[in-house]
């Protein structure tokens, strides 16, 4: 019988998978090189940057298997790589008796080594491994076995450094195109940072929105009010929520509600500034 392994946290692992966003994207040199690096110094013929979902597994980066993007995940030796936290390492697959009718050994590429290195992400999700393969029995040395590991640690990284940048993306579209006004307020009170929606507004420049004080272009008789929910937010473990009245550049007044939050390691506040009336005053 077909032994098909599944990882106890098989359904956290494939969310966790999913929320990366790099199931069948384009080829990502970061990724090549560090593919490329790891057949070099393993001096096999094959490497792969291998991702296991629930039917397949899919390279994101390959050396030597140019022909096809994925394989099932039932005939995968990856898939025995994200059940463990170490290198899973096979010799001779036709030795093996999990391996030796495997399609992959039998026909193309005729797998006979296998060495796979969970990729663990900073949550111990366990995303696929980065593989090498040759078509002769074989086994690492110790030194290759380290740079193996070190490799796949640098792939998680890129992993985890492309979903940052990409939310990062999000976040300042967001930022930029938002119908509310978006500010970081510093723990002096300054403005630090505001959106576009920001400026236009209050028809005030960005340079001098950020010469200002948040207080300066709260009308006089809020003042006090908005001086204590800020101060509030500054010493407490509380969000930002109160209303005020700003004065635009020409005078004339429009009403907001505040909602935020306190960043415990900059004491910066992180402010959004809605109009529930409509918008009707800008």
């Amino acid at each position: 019988m077909k032994i098909v392994p599944i990882p106890e946290n098989e359904v956290q692992r494939l969310k966790a998978l999913k929320d990366y966003n790099i199931l069948d994207t384009f080829n990502e040199e970061e990724f090549d090189r560090l593919t490329q690096l790891a057949a070099l110094i393993c001096g096999v013929p094959i490497a792969l940057v291998s991702l296991i979902d629930e039917s397949r597994q899919w390279f994101k980066a390959n050396v030597g298997i140019q022909e096809t993007k994925e394989t099932p995940r039932d005939i995968s030796f990856c898939q025995f790589t994200i059940m463990g936290s170490e290198t899973f390492e096979i010799v001779d697959a036709t030795k093996d008796e999990r391996f030796a009718e495997n399609p992959l050994v039998t026909g193309n590429p005729e797998i006979r080594f296998y060495a796979g290195y969970p990729l663990t992400d900073p949550n111990g999700m366990n995303l696929g491994s980065l593989c090498v393969i040759d078509r002769v029995p074989k086994k690492l040395d110790d030194t290759q076995l380290k740079a193996l590991e070190i490799l796949g640690k640098e792939v998680v990284s890129q992993i985890v450094a492309r979903k940052v940048y990409s939310e990062r993306v999000k976040l300042e579209k967001l930022f930029n195109y938002s119908k509310d006004l978006i500010c970081i307020i510093e723990k002096n009170g300054y403005l630090k940072k505001v959106n576009p929606r920001f400026e236009n507004v209050m028809g005030y420049s960005k340079e001098e929105l950020l010469s200002m004080s948040f207080l300066d272009i709260v009308y006089e008789d809020d003042k006090s009010n908005t001086l204590l929910e800020l101060e509030k937010i500054s010493t407490e473990e509380t969000n930002l929520n109160f209303q005020s009245r700003l004065i635009k550049k020409e005078g004339i007044t429009v009403i907001f509600n505040w909602l935020g939050n306190r960043d415990t390691e900059t004491e910066e506040i992180y402010a959004i500034g809605r109009d529930e009336i409509g918008r009707a005053h800008v």
